[in-house]
C-alpha cells in the first residue's frame, strides 16, 4: 500500500483491489499506518482517500544512513586487518 501511495493519493477501494483482505481488516491496517504518521486520510462524501505523509520515511532514511556509515567503517577496519594478515603471511 505504501508503494502504491508513493505514486500519489488513492481511495481505500483502490488500495484494497490488489489485496485479498476483508475491508475491515484493510481499514485497521490503514489506521495503524496513519497512527504511525506514515499516511493521512480524508473523507469526502462516501470516499476516503489516503496519501503518504510528506517525509514519512525520513526517520528510516536517517537510520539507514547511520547504519551505512557504521558498516562502512567496520568494513574498512576488516580490510585493514585482512591486508595486514596477508602482509604477515607473505613475510
Amino acid at each position: 500500500m505504501l508503494q502504491r501511495l508513493a505514486r500519489g493519493e488513492a481511495s481505500v477501494s483502490e488500495l484494497a483491489k490488489p489485496h485479498d483482505m476483508a475491508l475491515p481488516s484493510l481499514m485497521e491496517h490503514l489506521k495503524k499506518l496513519e497512527a504511525a504518521g506514515l499516511i493521512t486520510s480524508k473523507k469526502q462524501g462516501r470516499i476516503r482517500t489516503c496519501e503518504l505523509t510528506s517525509n514519512a520515511f525520513l526517520p528510516a532514511k536517517d537510520w539507514l544512513s547511520e547504519q551505512s556509515a557504521i558498516w562502512e567503517a567496520r568494513l574498512d577496519h576488516l580490510d585493514v586487518y585482512i591486508t595486514n594478515l596477508m602482509k604477515e603471511r607473505d613475510n
